[in-house]
């Protein structure tokens, strides 16, 4: 593993490593971390609560702060129960398409951005370069923080961060932020034939659904700010994706669990809307103790996103606009880790290599084109960083 590998023989060894989320992501790391090693870049993990995952990252370049992060996160999304017609942990190409989990969400990036950081070294990049790359993105984008705080004081303080999610090389500025729950409703069972004597967790439930829908269309019918109006739908919304509940059809539901969400539009306060879920909670929940006052629902928080504000003076959008001569302003309703750079301090942009309508399907691949695309942004990167 001495020799030089080109980014699509590092993309082939990272689509290898099957790092879906909820399994560990240390195989990769180890990679990672010996491929560097043998180039004479050190690199640094930050391990998880219970050490079956690692982030990693390293530095090139002189040992000055002021540098350029190029951030992606390791994990993927799982492939039960999708119909691949191909390897999903194996890249395969056909028709000008690399195929294989994480090719463009976001394994495609990882591998510019370690060749890109073998080239920065082998160059003598005058402006330092570092890579960060991080776990359990794909379920809350909770490995980001613990990451960006290993990174102080082991590394020079970085200004710039460019994370690599698939916007097809394009500057993303600004993205809504996220907050969810696990919301678990704790009926009181009888015979459905006296349903006013219990409490049937379902249509509790049910009740806290029905606001969600109304909230969502009172958002929709309200004017957006000039904020807002950047995103597609230009309003925070609620959403409910998982759903279980119940014993028998003829028994009042004793539990009812749920997933809710809500995707906060930059310029609104997530927290202000964790407040409005659970005033509506506690009106639910008055209703169900009059009844059986055992009755109760319980709401835990499962992880919250900062929104990605667009900023006026923003160096890392001005540097990937110089890099790629793209000028269009874009934003995007999903979350990605720049939200999470940027409360931390750093400037911040979203772009690289692969289209996200991609991302998480079967067959999941990124053109050949992309990829070269997003290989040639690499060798400019190095460049200025070496001028």
């Amino acid at each position: 593993m001495t020799d030089r590998l080109s980014a699509r023989e590092i993309l082939a060894a990272l689509i290898q490593f099957p790092t879906v989320s909820r399994d560990s992501n240390l195989p990769l790391i180890d990679w990672v971390e010996e491929y560097l090693g043998t180039h004479g870049i050190a690199a640094h993990r930050h391990w998880n609560e219970d050490r079956s995952k690692a982030a990693l990252f390293a530095h090139v370049g002189p040992d000055e702060e002021g540098g350029v992060i190029l951030s992606g996160h390791t994990d993927v999304v799982p492939t039960d129960g999708q119909d691949w017609t191909r390897p999903a942990f194996e890249l395969t190409e056909a028709d000008a398409k690399l195929f294989g989990r994480g090719t463009t969400d976001m394994k495609g990036f990882d591998a510019l951005a370690i060749w890109a950081l073998v080239e920065a070294h082998h160059a003598g990049v005058r402006r330092p370069m570092q890579i960060a790359l991080s776990y359990d993105e794909e379920v809350g984008c909770t490995g980001a923080p613990p990451l960006i705080a290993a990174m102080q004081g082991v590394v020079p303080r970085a200004r710039d961060v460019i994370v690599g999610e698939p916007t097809t090389m394009q500057a993303v500025t600004g993205h809504k932020g996220g907050i969810s729950f696990w919301v678990h409703v704790h009926g009181f069972e009888v015979h459905s034939s006296i349903l006013y004597k219990g409490v049937s967790a379902i249509m509790e439930g049910a009740k806290l659904i029905t606001w969600a829908n109304e909230v969502n269309a009172e958002q929709a019918a309200a004017k957006p700010s000039d904020l807002a109006a950047l995103f597609d739908p230009p309003y925070t919304n609620v959403h409910i994706g998982q759903i279980s509940g119940g014993t028998a059809h003829n028994i009042t539901a004793k539990d009812c669990e749920f997933g809710l969400g809500f995707r906060v539009v930059p310029g609104e306060d997530p927290l202000s809307w964790r407040e409005r879920l659970l005033d509506k909670v506690a009106e639910i929940e008055a209703g169900m103790k009059a009844i059986r006052p055992e009755a109760s629902i319980e709401v835990v928080d499962t992880f919250s996103l900062p929104t990605f504000v667009p900023e006026e003076d923003n160096s890392a959008e001005a540097l990937v606009r110089q890099l790629t001569g793209d000028n269009a302003s874009h934003h995007v309703s999903y979350g990605t880790e720049a939200s999470h750079f940027q409360a931390a301090g750093y400037k911040a942009v979203v772009c690289g290599p692969g289209d996200i309508a991609v991302a998480h399907q079967p067959d999941e691949y990124i053109t050949v084109a992309e990829f070269e695309k997003g290989r040639h942004f690499m060798r400019r990167l190095v460049e200025h960083l070496s001028a």
